[in-house]
């Protein structure tokens, strides 16, 4: 960062006033605590998050010092406001992937189109966008998460929420517009899976991981392409037919 773009001392010297602003206002909004979960609790603790978290970014860029606070992610949900005995609820769930070959994802769905008797003269194969739509209407989600690698895609994030409800949504009630009317006040619980969760290796260690784990893909590239070889090859049985599905799995 270049000295132009450095915060003054002056701004820093002011965050660090509106940090220790947030923190009297935070101690009176827990001293006056009406309930378990008040919401002036609630709204103070994130106003001193805000500005401990600007004070160590603006502490860090003029000095390159941090401070030993811990900030929550943006991730953390608000307090449960949701019925203490649900009568009904839904189960959100998100996962990423990347495209990260789309030759073996397409080949792949090649091998859905072989065996479907009853599968259109036009192939969706033959492009990445008709080739996931073959897949996952194939395929559950749980069984494209488990084998997602044979599909050529790479995980990325995941998330999932539990939420309440008064009470079951009518048939085709939600369909239009199925999340948007997620209510995190309402999640029971939620479970997230991310890269950004995984412990940091020691500096020393990092060199030998990472060629164990280049030796180790290059490995795993070798048996896959030869896997994806000899499904391809014996996708026809002994009369030329496609052959079933269910026969591969």
């Amino acid at each position: 960062m270049s000295d132009a773009a450095q915060p003054t001392a002056a701004e820093v010297r002011a965050a660090a006033e509106a940090v220790k602003t947030a923190l009297d206002r935070h101690l009176a909004a827990v001293e006056r605590r009406s309930g378990e979960e008040d919401p002036a609790v609630y709204d103070a603790f994130n106003e001193l998050a805000a500005a401990a978290e600007a004070y160590d970014e603006l502490l860090y860029d003029r000095y390159d010092e941090v401070t030993p606070f811990e900030i929550p992610g943006e991730d953390t949900l608000p307090p449960y406001t949701g019925p203490e005995e649900p009568s009904a609820l839904s189960v959100l769930i998100r996962r990423d992937y990347a495209v990260a070959e789309p030759q073996r994802l397409m080949a792949q769905a090649r091998r859905v189109e072989a065996a479907d008797e009853e599968a259109p003269d036009v192939e969706a194969s033959g492009t990445v966008h008709g080739a996931l739509g073959l897949l996952f209407g194939e395929f559950e989600p749980d069984e494209i998460a488990s084998r997602h690698k044979e599909f050529g895609l790479e995980e990325g994030d995941s998330t999932l929420w539990v939420t309440a409800a008064d009470e079951s949504a009518d048939p085709g009630e939600w369909l239009e517009a199925p999340f948007e009317e997620v209510d995190p006040e309402r999640v029971v619980c939620r479970f997230d899976v991310s890269t950004v969760f995984d412990e940091e290796f020691d500096d020393d260690e990092d060199i030998e991981d990472d060629e164990d784990r280049d030796a180790g893909l290059t490995e795993l590239d070798g048996d896959l392409d030869t896997d994806l070889d000899t499904d391809l090859d014996t996708d026809l049985d002994e009369d030329d037919e496609p052959a079933r599905l269910e026969a591969d799995r």
